[in-house]
């Protein structure tokens, strides 16, 4: 197997970012992005995705935390996209479900470098912690959108904002973590009916 690791660097007005991912990992994370509920979902998505996940962001949070999460989301996508080369020989299609006491949520993945997002989640607060809760949106949208993903996020219920969101993370996690896996059958080939991706 080809080492599947990348290290994006992202640089802007607004935010400066440094993302390294190895899919390969063993859900080894060290995140620093001053949103500290933020930091905690990515913390919980490598885990449970499996992959090492390095992300260093430092962004114009004297305003809002909206471009530090989006911008973020943008070069996670771009760091797994990168990673995965021409996506050959992976399952490609990855789905989870995960409970968290009273909430259940669900999320659906297809690596097919069509980048395509569904999010149906609601939050009844404006915040968890420091973090604004629409944010969780902009990053699950630039996260598929960068990353070549078709994917498709829902909660089906669930009261506590909190487990909502974490079930979110960790619900995506799960399906990539599936998704990324080599397929020994593919024999390094697409999953696909046209040859390739």
């Amino acid at each position: 197997m080809t080492d599947r690791t990348a290290t994006v660097l992202r640089e802007t007005r607004e935010t400066n970012i440094s993302v390294s991912v190895n899919l390969d990992g063993t859900g080894r994370c060290n995140i620093e992005t001053g949103i500290g509920f933020f930091d905690h979902m990515l913390e919980a998505f490598g885990r449970h995705a499996f992959i090492d996940l390095d992300v260093k962001t430092v962004g114009d949070l004297h305003i809002d935390g909206h471009h530090t999460v989006e911008d973020t989301g943008i070069v996670i996508g771009q760091a797994i996209k990168q990673a995965l080369g021409d996506f050959g020989g992976i399952t490609r299609f990855g789905h989870a479900y995960v409970p968290m006491d009273e909430t259940l949520s669900r999320a659906a993945v297809d690596l097919c470098k069509r980048p395509y997002t569904v999010w149906r989640v609601k939050f009844d607060r404006d915040k968890i912690g420091d973090m604004d809760t629409e944010l969780f949106r902009e990053f699950f949208f630039a996260l598929a959108g960068n990353g070549g993903m078709c994917l498709h996020v829902e909660n089906i219920y669930g009261e506590n904002c909190h487990h909502i969101a974490e079930s979110c993370f960790k619900a995506t996690a799960r399906a990539l973590r599936m998704a990324i896996k080599s397929d020994a059958a593919l024999a390094g080939a697409a999953a696909s009916t046209k040859g390739s991706l």
